[in-house]
């Protein structure tokens, strides 16, 4: 198998070209995701599994047409933060290794193929000026606000499916076989997992990503859903405003009525269900049923409630 190092990163990895180390934000990370590519942090939406971007707004973004512009959330800032703070966790408890920045790859021979993994692990040299040898890992950092989408620490599928699809993309654009995550949930919970490569997972998504691009060239729009990133991309699609009318299908002005409808039938249902839980919480924190923890409770200064926010329920397998 060959290897590929740069003047930028001289320890190799056993495929996979390095692009740079570039900032997120700037023009040049930018330029590096955009265009006909997939990056390991798009491929979940390819395969409809992403809870951030659907495949119609990623759709539009490959298609050089207008998206939401991004924002920095809470949880995305201090994820940022903290990265440096969990990785060192992790260099810590795994003496014998080093986790370097990685930076921005894309595989040796599909260009289109970009990864940008949070760090690769490599063996710790035993002298002071020894090189490490190859790569032989990569790093995954995540902080969660909650572990809901979490296993339980070291589960063996314990990652969110959508983290799953990243971290094998990133091992195939670079050729590894093993990714560990470092996780920090709720601010003080450190957690450890494990993802082997998988090459007929891997092989499904690229095989997903190479129609997805297809569908880009040919102008294929994928249908419309009901993720609000979809809602907010077709937002921002008109460039000006007719003071005029458009005649709509039957279908699609019934369907819109009866769900506004529905939607004010759920919004009086769902305040009715929250004042029953808030009333059985009472002065407590959490609502829990046969084990199961069903919403919490954010109290203001004074005690009363600032809140009762829902805890994720995963599916039924």
């Amino acid at each position: 198998m060959s290897t590929s190092g740069t003047a930028e990163h001289p320890y190799p990895v056993p495929e996979g070209v390095l692009i740079g180390h570039l900032t997120p934000g700037t023009e040049a990370w930018e330029e590096a995701r955009t265009g006909l590519t997939i990056t390991a942090t798009e491929i979940a939406a390819v395969v409809n599994l992403s809870p951030w971007m659907s495949r119609f707004t990623l759709w539009h973004k490959k298609a050089g047409l207008r998206v939401a512009p991004f924002e920095m959330s809470s949880p995305i800032e201090w994820g940022v933060r903290l990265e440096d703070a969990v990785a060192l966790k992790w260099q810590e408890e795994h003496p014998g290794f080093l986790a370097a920045p990685a930076g921005t790859w894309r595989h040796r021979e599909r260009e289109w193929q970009r990864a940008t993994p949070d760090r690769l692990i490599y063996p710790q040299p035993a002298g002071e000026f020894e090189v490490p040898d190859q790569a032989e890992e990569l790093l995954e950092v995540k902080t969660s606000p909650f572990g809901d989408d979490w296993g339980p620490d070291g589960a063996d599928d314990g990652v969110p499916i959508w983290y799953r699809c990243q971290v094998i993309w990133q091992m195939d654009t670079l050729g590894l076989r093993r990714t560990r995550f470092a996780v920090l949930i709720g601010g003080h919970d450190y957690r450890e997992y494990t993802v082997e490569y998988d090459a007929a997972e891997a092989q499904i998504l690229r095989d997903a990503a190479v129609d997805f691009l297809n569908e880009v060239r040919n102008g294929s729009r994928p249908p419309i859903d009901g993720a609000d990133d979809t809602y907010q991309t077709i937002r921002v699609q008109p460039d000006g405003f007719d003071d005029i009318d458009v005649e709509i299908p039957p279908v699609d002005a019934a369907r819109y009525e009866n769900a506004q409808i529905a939607a004010k039938a759920a919004a009086a249902e769902l305040t009715a269900a929250k004042g029953v839980v808030l009333d059985h919480i009472g002065t407590g924190r959490r609502a829990v049923c046969d084990d199961r923890r069903i919403a919490y409770r954010i109290a203001k200064a004074d005690g009363t409630t600032k809140s009762l926010n829902p805890y994720k329920q995963k599916e039924a397998a």
